[in-house]
């Protein structure tokens, strides 16, 4: 049986989460077939405070389901080129989210194949713009609830891994973000794959 995360998973501190998806499965539901993967690799946005984060600029239409409830999708256009993929956290009014850099595809190789055409298996999903390509993930997903049973895209439960897997650093692509942000080690990696 499919156990799905629920929200009070989500509604916690955003760099806990975000070491803690780690291992989980992402199952998006395409006509009926499930392509799925395992989480390797996350990063943690984390409130008004955090130049790295969207809600630095504070609540706009854009930041708007950052600020909850959590276990929603927020999903945006990168560099006018690329959807991300991220999931909500923190308490209601609290701006926060889990930006899913990389999966290992576990199910629907085959449509995902098509989707990431002439590439290699090993560079399918392991980045945030490539995993949304694989998975179909774009605009229309901003907003989602990821907890509501009829979800197309949502997290399956599964044992948390150990720490001694899991290695942290500094977020990616941050070139213009000042320091303490720039550098704080919330970015999280699984090294070996469950």
């Amino acid at each position: 049986m499919i156990e799905r995360l629920e929200r009070d998973f989500y509604r916690r501190d955003t760099v806990l989460v975000a070491g803690e998806l780690l291992g989980m499965g992402l199952v998006r539901l395409d006509e009926g077939e499930r392509i799925a993967g395992v989480i390797i690799e996350t990063e943690a946005y984390r409130g008004e405070e955090d130049l790295a984060c969207h809600a630095r600029a504070g609540l706009t239409p854009r930041t708007a389901v950052m600020y909850g409830p959590a276990g929603h999708a927020y999903v945006y256009f990168n560099y006018g080129m690329h959807w991300l993929f991220n999931i909500v956290t923190e308490v209601d009014g609290v701006p926060g989210a889990v930006l899913i850099r990389g999966i290992a595809a576990t199910q629907g190789l085959e449509k995902i194949s098509q989707r990431r055409v002439n590439r290699a298996r090993s560079e399918w999903t392991n980045g945030p713009a490539k995993l949304c390509q694989a998975l179909g993930i774009d605009k229309k997903f901003n907003g989602l609830d990821l907890c509501a049973p009829e979800s197309a895209i949502f997290i399956e439960k599964r044992p948390l891994i150990s720490d001694s897997c899991v290695t942290s650093g500094p977020r990616v692509g941050l070139k213009n973000v000042p320091e303490p942000w720039k550098s704080m080690p919330w970015r999280f990696k699984l090294e070996t794959t469950p």
